[in-house]
């Protein structure tokens, strides 16, 4: 009874999720442009929404291995990464130097308030979601080497 309860409540939360769609929240690029990230609701083409902080190292990791293969996707997906900044107040003057001394041609995104983190319920980062045609239809907490694959594959089976 209790493994029917646990499959079923797992399906639901599965269920919901599919159809999330990214919150009614504007934030700041790094040259201070504000960005509603509902407006990616209504792309075409996968986007890819990667939470992360200067201070955290794997979230570091999962950005450069997305980098290394960054060019490839967008030519084979048409896929757009945007990398929302949960830097606060104390470490958000870091975050320009790490993006161009890591060559990151992304879209970045500060979250200062953490005003999305919190609208999107993210407990860990780094965070990665996908939205595709206005649902969000994968999302991966924390990062282990070759995820990117993952995300990858993904990222195929959304366009075939």
């Amino acid at each position: 009874m209790c493994r029917n309860f646990l499959f079923v409540f797992f399906l639901c939360s599965t269920l919901s999720f599919a159809q999330s769609k990214l919150p009614n929240v504007t934030l700041k690029t790094l040259d201070g442009k504000s960005i509603n990230l509902s407006s990616y609701n209504s792309k075409s083409k996968p986007v890819i929404i990667s939470f992360w902080a200067t201070w955290c190292g794997p979230c570091i990791k999962e950005l450069k291995a997305i980098n290394s293969v960054y060019a490839k996707w967008q030519k084979e997906t048409g896929v757009e990464l945007v990398a929302v900044s949960i830097d606060d107040a104390r470490t958000k003057n870091r975050v320009k130097s790490q993006v161009s001394g890591a060559g990151w041609d992304y879209t970045v995104l500060i979250d200062d308030n953490q005003e999305l983190k919190r609208a999107m319920n993210v407990v860990n980062v780094p965070y990665t979601v996908i939205v595709y045609e206005g649902k969000i239809v994968y999302s991966h907490s924390n990062y282990t080497p070759g995820i990117e694959n993952d995300i990858y594959k993904k990222l195929q089976s959304l366009v075939k």
